[in-house]
């Protein structure tokens, strides 16, 4: 996990190192001379093919009577066009030689057009016969040499030629066209600001595993004299948002060397062989700049294991992870490239990316401590405009679970706040209006109708008091019945300390305090509502994966079940043979209803006995809509003790 303000965009690397062999280009030479030869070829016909003379376009009329006067020498006949030849140029044509200016044109014409009428005319060949004129029938359909050969010879040069540059392109390894076997890493140019470990905060450990692999970039000398191998790949696990890629850069940052960047998902096309040559170009292009480290995020994409799921084991993805594989395995000792990797789901990846030789190490990034929420927070309000009232130490206490990037957001959304309302500086208000955004959602207009608020507030306060009144629940921080996202109302609980392992009472009493709702509604209306489903939901999961992966159920006893695991993808959990019988599954869905019944009469009861406090607390909620923990602890203390069940 994380925190820091991202740099700037990069700029176009300027390494010395990168300077070798010139890219290859898109289109190949012989293309350009193809397209110039015709071109060539082109503008000599044009110029060498002698011009005709000015020709005049005569109506059929026109063209009868120049024949009947006998001044048509020759004539062509193409369909239902004709082109012919004067005996003696004309000035005009001569539908209008009766004009008295004619003669007195300078321009005249010895060629003509025009056209027969679209149902022939059987006078024409009789009459152009009568007069001596030569006929010439020309076929529409031939075309001129020129035409002709283009259309013949060019299909066989472009077949060829492809041929010709697809058997290039697979002696290199490259079987694709248009330049797609490049891997489209993008390099950290030497002018982008640097991360270093300064910027990344809550992740100390992780931080010193990758310190030795810093030193082994900065000083290869000093462990290659010693016999020591230099590490192939670390393997960066953990959750979303905690800071996997910045911790990968801060390493670059931190030895001073190209750093590669590219996601897993970028290797992977349509076409058969385009992943393999990226991972050969993105290999090749780092042994240029070495010593140098090249970052693949989300892994899981091309690094799943062979194998699983449908369908055969020879697409695309699993060539493209066998190169991978071949390119990490290919390192001689001397090879100054470290290969860094994220992902979220290492489960999913296959075994031979994780042996030694090629990710040596996994460094896990988990979610951050209070102490580590307030040192990301620090670097995250860095450059906000702080009041002196912002207590960061509280604001980690409140947070619990939030990674790098919540916080990040977290501290975003406080200035969104702050601007909104012309504030000069962010104080707490900001930032709690940011953490109830982020908690709970948008807020959404109030309810209207009376009975929906009051049902609404009696299903909070349910939630609410089974919390304050059941032993080892989270204590309440915030009731609410104004809609938040998709919510009608809203129970916020916080524990006072970070779990990080949960006791089988702890997750009963949570389970109390999920079915409080319902519990209340029954109570006082003797009816349920629609308004439990997310809670049923949730506590349906937990009571499974108590059942099932935890042995929490005194009727099974200490057995691994496997019900309620997350199956990574759905190759696995289809193939995987369910280790116990059918009538085990009854046992097993029994023991999970058995759970959530109990814990529901648990509710119910302490809800009848508390029924006082519930009818305070939704009066409360009716008149204020939101009720806080300082609220909550009077408005109990007012109406009996505030304890909890013993």
């Amino acid at each position: 996990m994380s925190a820091g303000p991202e740099p700037p965009p990069q700029l176009p690397s300027k390494d010395p190192r990168l300077k070798g062999t010139p890219p290859r280009p898109l289109v190949p030479i012989w293309v350009w001379g193809v397209l110039l030869v015709v071109s060539v070829a082109w503008n000599a016909w044009a110029v060498l093919t002698p011009r005709s003379a000015p020709s005049v376009d005569l109506p059929y009329s026109g063209f009868l009577d120049q024949v009947g006067a006998g001044n048509v020498a020759s004539v062509t006949l193409a369909g239902q066009n004709i082109d012919g030849v004067f005996k003696q140029a004309i000035p005009r044509p001569a539908d209008v030689a009766l004009d008295p200016t004619a003669n007195q044109s300078s321009t005249t014409f010895e060629r003509f057009t025009s056209v027969v009428p679209s149902q022939g005319d059987d006078r024409l060949l009789p009459l152009l016969q009568e007069q001596q004129v030569t006929v010439t029938a020309k076929d529409l359909n031939a075309g001129s040499w020129l035409i002709n050969l283009i259309s013949t010879a060019a299909p066989i040069v472009l077949f060829v030629g492809l041929l010709f540059f697809m058997g290039r392109q697979t002696q290199r390894g490259q079987q694709n066209l248009l330049g797609f076997g490049r891997s489209g890493a993008q390099m950290v140019a030497e002018e982008r600001p640097r991360v270093s470990f300064a910027d990344v905060a809550g992740v100390d450990e992780a931080k010193r595993e990758l310190q030795e692999i810093v030193g082994f970039l900065k000083q290869p000398e000093r462990y290659l004299q010693l016999g020591a191998r230099l590490p192939r790949g670390a393997l960066l696990v953990g959750p979303p948002g905690t800071g996997k890629t910045l911790l990968a850069r801060a390493v670059a940052g931190e030895a001073d060397v190209p750093f590669f960047s590219i996601s897993a998902s970028q290797f992977v096309e349509m076409f058969v062989g385009v992943g393999a040559s990226r991972v050969r170009d993105l290999f090749k292009r780092a042994k240029t700049a070495a010593p140098s480290i090249v970052f693949v995020d989300e892994l899981d994409a091309v690094g799943r294991q062979r194998g699983a799921g449908f369908g055969g084991g020879n697409d695309e993805r699993e060539q493209t992870l066998n190169q991978l594989l071949v390119e990490m395995d290919g390192f001689d000792d001397q090879t100054k490239v470290i290969v860094l990797a994220a992902t979220n789901r290492p489960d999913v990846l296959d075994p031979a990316l994780l042996r030694p030789g090629r990710f040596d190490r996994q460094v896990t990034l988990g979610l951050p401590d209070r102490l580590g929420r307030a040192a990301i927070l620090k670097i995250h309000t860095g450059r906000l405009k702080l009041d002196t009232h912002v207590d960061l130490e509280q604001l980690a206490q409140r947070t619990p679970g939030f990674s790098g990037a919540d916080l990040g957001n977290l501290a975003n959304e406080a200035a969104l706040a702050a601007a909104r309302r012309g504030a000069a500086a962010v104080d707490m208000s900001d930032f709690d209006s940011a953490l109830d955004t982020i908690l709970l959602g948008t807020r959404q207009p109030g309810l209207l109708n009376e009975a929906e608020r009051r049902l609404v507030a009696f299903h909070e306060a349910g939630h609410a008091l089974v919390a304050e009144y059941t032993p080892g629940a989270d204590p309440v921080t915030r009731v609410t019945i104004i809609p938040h996202g998709q919510a009608l109302g809203v129970t916020l609980t916080a524990g006072e300390e970070d779990r990080r392992n949960y006791t089988r009472d702890y997750l009963l009493a949570r389970l109390d305090v999920l079915l409080g709702g319902r519990a209340a509604e029954e109570v006082v209306f003797e009816d349920a509502t629609t308004g439990a489903e997310s809670d049923l939901k949730a506590a349906t999961a937990l009571a499974r994966r108590m059942v099932g992966l935890w042995g929490m159920s005194e009727e099974l006893g200490l057995v691994w079940y496997g019900v309620g695991e997350m199956h990574p993808f759905l190759g696995r959990e289809l193939a995987a043979p369910r280790e116990y019988a059918e009538a085990t599954a009854g046992r097993v869905d029994a023991a999970v209803r058995g759970l959530i019944e109990e814990a529901h009469q648990r509710a119910k009861t302490l809800l009848k006995q508390k029924r006082p406090l519930l009818d305070a607390l939704v009066d409360e909620l009716l008149a204020e809509e939101s009720v806080d923990r300082a609220r909550l602890n009077q408005l109990l203390s007012a109406v009996g003790p505030v304890r909890r069940v013993a």
